[in-house]
């Protein structure tokens, strides 16, 4: 659609892929309203902080839906390195919470640069397999310098220590050497390793808080007003929602806070108990939709940065959202994943605006080429 749009609308606007960007918004604009729940029907201390940030992070993604996707190329490795930066810069002088010294601390907000280290992460291994000559990707020097790339921040984050967010870094890096065709082969020796550096690792080189969440997944009732309280609730949460839910407002776990961090990590769980089996499928479903969109983005891109950069954003979301579900559930340790757009969280929802920017530049490039080739 070359043309000015009814009315008075510009063009440019008519262009916007209006289906994920309602759906982004729904998302966001439910979260804030599960924040208000979560407050006992207050907007102070979560909802309106969240729903501003919200409008902040939207505008940047529009803003950055016109930037041109070669910007975004030439950026992805410098970009990799300020982050790498700023993770040693918080080793240093980093604010410490939850046991992690993870955040800087900037006076407005307290950024995770590690957060931001998931997207530029996505870039950066684009760009390195799109600058491979044709053939190269399935030879050994294809390997080393994404393996190098991918576990350094991880090693960093690792230290803070963050294990989740160390553990999505290296999940998220392997992901994208698999989209850009690194052979299956590996990926099975790397399991092999893993399989035998999991107990390892978690022996000796966790700390006693990690192992002890590791446990605690293994069997939650082992503690279940200590450690493995959490998970405990939750799942009390999410049974007792039913089919339908107890209404909006009416969760009971949350507001007589018998359900700890229900605003961040477990906000899935207020959901569930007050929307039901159907409300909690209504959102998984919405990031679903979410994904595939980002999918259907990189199938129609022309460039391989462009291909491997949507289809790693793609994967990210999916990751940030299975993880914090299975948590959630009970199916994986709490590692501190966000939902998406619903947990309360600068860093996360920074992150992901800034990828969904970045995949509304890709299609807006994805549409341009379509009418160019159509002349």
């Amino acid at each position: 659609m070359s043309h000015i749009g009814p009315g008075f609308v510009p063009a440019p606007v008519m262009r916007l892929p209006w289906g994920a960007l309602l759906l982004v918004m729904a998302i966001g604009g439910f979260g804030t309203a599960m924040l208000y729940s979560a407050a006992g029907g207050s907007f102070g201390p979560w909802a309106l902080s969240h729903g501003a940030r919200f409008s902040v992070f939207l505008a940047i993604a529009l803003a950055m839906s016109r930037v041109p996707v070669d910007w975004y190329r030439q950026m992805a490795l410098p970009a990799y390195g300020i982050c790498l930066v700023l993770i040693i810069l918080t080793e240093l002088i980093g604010h410490v919470a939850g046991g992690a010294q993870s955040w800087l601390d900037l006076g407005f907000m307290r950024l995770q640069p590690s957060e931001l280290m998931k997207l530029n992460l996505v870039l950066a291994l684009a760009r390195f397999y799109e600058m491979l000559p044709a053939g190269e990707t399935r030879k050994f020097g294809a390997i080393w310098p994404a393996a190098i790339i991918i576990l350094l921040p991880a090693a960093l984050v690792l230290v803070q220590p963050d294990l989740g967010t160390a553990m999505m870094i290296i999940v998220g890096g392997a992901t994208m050497m698999f989209l850009a065709g690194v052979p299956v082969r590996l990926f099975i020796a790397g399991a092999f390793a893993a399989a035998v550096a999991i107990p390892l690792m978690i022996n000796y080189g966790m700390q006693e808080y990690q192992q002890k969440r590791v446990l605690i997944f293994l069997n939650p009732e082992q503690d279940p007003l200590g450690a493995g309280y959490h998970i405990t609730q939750s799942k009390i949460a999410i049974g007792s929602g039913g089919l339908f839910g107890k209404g909006f407002g009416n969760g009971t776990q949350v507001h007589l806070n018998y359900l700890p961090e229900g605003h961040t990590d477990f906000v899935f769980a207020l959901v569930a108990e007050e929307f039901g089996l159907v409300g909690g499928v209504a959102l998984i479903t919405a990031f679903i939709a979410l994904c595939l969109w980002a999918i259907g983005v990189a199938t129609r891109a022309n460039s391989k940065f462009e291909r491997l950069t949507a289809a790693g954003i793609a994967a990210t979301i999916f990751f940030y959202v299975a993880i914090n579900l299975l948590m959630v559930m009970g199916l994986a340790p709490v590692t501190g994943i966000p939902l998406p757009l619903v947990s309360h969280g600068g860093s996360s929802m920074m992150t992901v605006m800034l990828a969904i920017g970045i995949l509304f530049a890709i299609d807006r490039q994805n549409r341009q080429n379509a009418r160019t080739a159509r002349w």
